[in-house]
């Protein structure tokens, strides 16, 4: 706990807690957006693509997925929290004026209602287009004779030997199911009329769907239908009077204490217990028997509210693997291909002596990661790189960061990772991570108490022929190379000197007990940036009030935290002209006369996802720019290290601006919100079609190629003569 206290800088005692807790009754009666009943209208948003018939088929099946798996995780984590404030009692209202009763009673008809549009979708906008395209779902009364043998064929020698069916009686209880799992209940009856229950999972291990021979269209089979096929083989001494899929979801919010002595132990230890948190969500098919029905929410012991019929196969995330069969790619978007190199590194073979000469900015996806990846390998190799210390969020199964850290560590330098082991469901992958870069000879710290670490900063020290220079590179995204092929995020390389300080001092105080310092230039969570933010906002209220330029452009995944939006009615009502661009959560309501009538609220939900953090503050007309890991929520703000640095290359500066600008323009993939809380499709009326994640990629390929350009043209005609370069001492 001692990091905890250090780090935030303030011991807060029981009663100003309490005080602090009854605070938040100041903000009701401020338009303000419950935060989980926004989250549903973010997912709405998602499931419109989906519904979009210019987007390819397998693309809109891939946003159907997504829409599943964000509702799964939202039931694991925010419906399950709502439901433990119910249970404990908690009636005090959040900054909506909502309690958590109220929410639950609104969360659960949205979500009813957008499971029901999911159905839609499903049934008549993707199932349609797929037969278009030649492209069947079929069941058992539509097979041929050579498909049933194939599909007996291949449940004898695949699936059988998987299954495990579970009796429920007497002397077998009801099993313990794996949360998210897909199951198939029996009912049965023995020769002397006696009624039985049996449970059969299907198996995860298996794909989803089978692919069946055909002459003509291509034809697939669920996984599910074919064990509903071959039940009698399971139970061959009993006689099946009906069978029902369904589908769980559990509690999966860990509950860890973190006053622990061994904090790996205590999260492997929660992970367990994920597995048999309380069930949240209960889904049936549409038709599910009554005796079954009831057999399940007896022994699941779920309210009704928390029961989903669905008008067709349960779990759509399997629309993400199908999305992606082969042979039908052109049935997908045309990929984003990122540039390798970037611009801004083309013609370097030196990455160090690039970064010496000036910042450099990379745009991901639009820019290859790569040059992340090469920057450590690079430091891992170099024998003038003395240390290298970075911070891991979430990092790919198949890491190259850490491959090269523990590299680093191998060839004798000193290497510091932080590893986040509280990352959401990346718990595991990255204990296992840590395990590695520990046994390889790395220093290895999981994390503060009572804080996650969010950060994303790598941090080289280089021992060049002048002097120990630190070379940065910081971010807007995890250090993964999986996620950056369709996430978009900005990362900046530097080796000024006062960031190099701030960046020692960051470390110093995540692997130690150092007190946390005035830094030069970083802004960091949780001491920080709150206040940081605030006076940013403050003053630019005050220049519009003295009749100065004044605007505020910011880019957030979520708008969440009830000060930071009270500044931004604030800062409306003074006349600062105030531009957002919200992916998801938004609890600002925009265009509310006496708040907010100043304040444009775009969403952007696209190809990739958004996921890139920058604010511009016109400070009088000399914008400051600064990019970061924060969004405005108050866990970002309060609860997790978080890291925001200012931007001070021109040409850096320009390029954050055209993005954002870029951004406002588009026609294609933005949403506009309105002051009634839904959000429309932006105003296409005279403007030309603008898809802006396209625009970046072709931005990025036109930089690219004119820098290539540039660099052959300089070198046409020059002696090849061994040079010293500035930084290197034996060349």
């Amino acid at each position: 706990m001692l990091y905890y206290i250090i780090f935030r800088g303030v011991l807060m005692s029981e009663d100003n807690k309490k005080k602090n807790d009854k605070s938040n009754n100041k903000w009701n009666g401020m338009p303000y957006n419950n935060r989980e009943l926004s989250w549903i209208d973010f997912n709405k948003r998602v499931l419109e693509e989906a519904t979009k018939k210019e987007n390819p088929i397998m693309e809109r099946c891939n946003f159907l997925s997504i829409t599943a798996s964000n509702l799964d995780e939202f039931f694991m984590v925010r419906v399950a929290g709502v439901l433990d404030q119910i249970h404990h009692g908690t009636k005090t209202p959040d900054a909506s004026g909502l309690t958590p009763p109220e929410v639950m009673k609104r969360l659960s008809e949205k979500i009813h209602d957008f499971a029901k549009s999911q159905y839609n979708c499903f049934n008549r906008c993707i199932i349609p287009a797929l037969r278009a395209n030649r492209i069947e779902f079929v069941d058992e009364n539509s097979l041929t004779a050579e498909q049933k043998k194939f599909i007996d064929n291949y449940f004898e020698k695949v699936v059988f030997p998987v299954l495990t069916p579970m009796a429920v009686d007497t002397s077998r209880p009801f099993p313990l199911l794996a949360n998210k799992s897909l199951n198939i209940a029996v009912r049965l009856t023995n020769p002397e009329g006696e009624e039985f229950f049996a449970v059969v999972q299907v198996p995860s291990i298996l794909p989803r769907f089978l692919e069946l021979p055909s002459n003509g269209a291509r034809k697939f089979i669920l996984l599910e239908q074919i064990i509903e096929m071959h039940l009698n083989e399971l139970f061959e001494l009993y006689n099946i009077k009906q069978f029902d899929a369904f589908r769980i979801t559990r509690d999966s919010d860990l509950d860890i204490d973190e006053d622990t002595e061994d904090l790996m132990a205590e999260i492997k230890k929660s992970i367990r217990k994920r597995k048999r948190g309380v069930p949240v969500r209960l889904e049936f098919c549409k038709k599910c028997n009554k005796e079954i029905r009831g057999f399940l929410i007896e022994a699941l012991d779920v309210s009704e509210d928390e029961i989903y019929f669905q008008r067709g196969p349960l779990d759509l995330t399997f629309l993400s693997k199908f999305a992606r069969i082969k042979g039908c790619e052109d049935l997908c978007f045309e990929p984003i291909v990122p540039v390798n190199p970037p611009a801004e590194f083309c013609g370097y073979d030196d990455i160090f002596k690039a970064i010496r000469e000036k910042d450099r900015l990379v745009h991901h996806p639009y820019e290859s990661f790569d040059v992340v990846v090469d920057f450590v390998k690079k430091a891992a190799a170099d024998p003038k790189v003395l240390a290298i210390k970075q911070t891991l969020y979430r990092v790919s199964g198949n890491s190259p960061i850490v491959a090269a850290l523990i590299k680093a560590a191998e060839n004798g330098k000193q290497v510091t990772v932080l590893v986040e082991l509280k990352a959401r469901f990346d718990e595991e992958n990255n204990i296992q991570w840590a395990t590695k870069l520990e046994k390889a000879g790395c220093h290895v710290i999981y994390g503060l108490t009572g804080l996650k670490t969010h950060c994303k900063i790598c941090l080289v020290v280089r021992k060049d022929n002048d002097k120990i220079r630190r070379y940065l590179h910081m971010g807007t995204g995890n250090y993964n190379d999986s996620t950056a092929r369709f996430y978009t995020d900005i990362g900046m390389f530097t080796c000024r000197e006062e960031y190099g300080v701030d960046a020692s001092s960051l470390f110093n105080v995540l692997t130690g007990y150092s007190l946390p310092p005035e830094y030069n230039k970083f802004i960091v969570a949780p001491r920080g940036m709150r206040p940081f933010f605030e006076e940013m906002i403050i003053k630019e209220t005050e220049n519009a009030q003295k009749g100065l330029p004044a605007k505020i452009t910011a880019k957030v995944n979520s708008l969440v935290d009830p000060k930071i939006i009270s500044l931004l009615y604030d800062a409306s009502n003074a006349g600062v002209k105030v531009e957002l661009v919200v992916r998801g959560i938004c609890c600002l309501i925009p265009g509310i006369k006496g708040y907010s009538e100043n304040i444009k609220v775009i969403s952007v939900v696209g190809q990739l996802l958004e996921h890139s953090r920058i604010f511009i503050f016109e400070n009088e007309g000399n914008p400051l720019y600064y990019l970061g890991s924060a969004d405005w929520m108050q866990r970002n703000l309060d609860k997790r290290v978080e890291l925001v640095f200012p931007v001070e290359d021109e040409d850096i500066k320009a390029r954050v601006q055209e993005i954002m600008t870029v951004m406002f323009k588009d026609t294609v993939n933005a949403r506009k919100q309105h002051s009634d809380m839904v959000y429309y499709p932006v105003e296409k009326r005279g403007k030309k079609r603008l898809n802006c994640q396209k625009y970046f990629s072709k931005l990025a390929m036109k930089a690219q190629k004119d820098a290539m350009k540039a660099s052959y043209a300089s070198t046409v005609g020059t002696p090849i003569v061994p040079q010293k370069e500035e930084g290197d001492e034996d060349k």
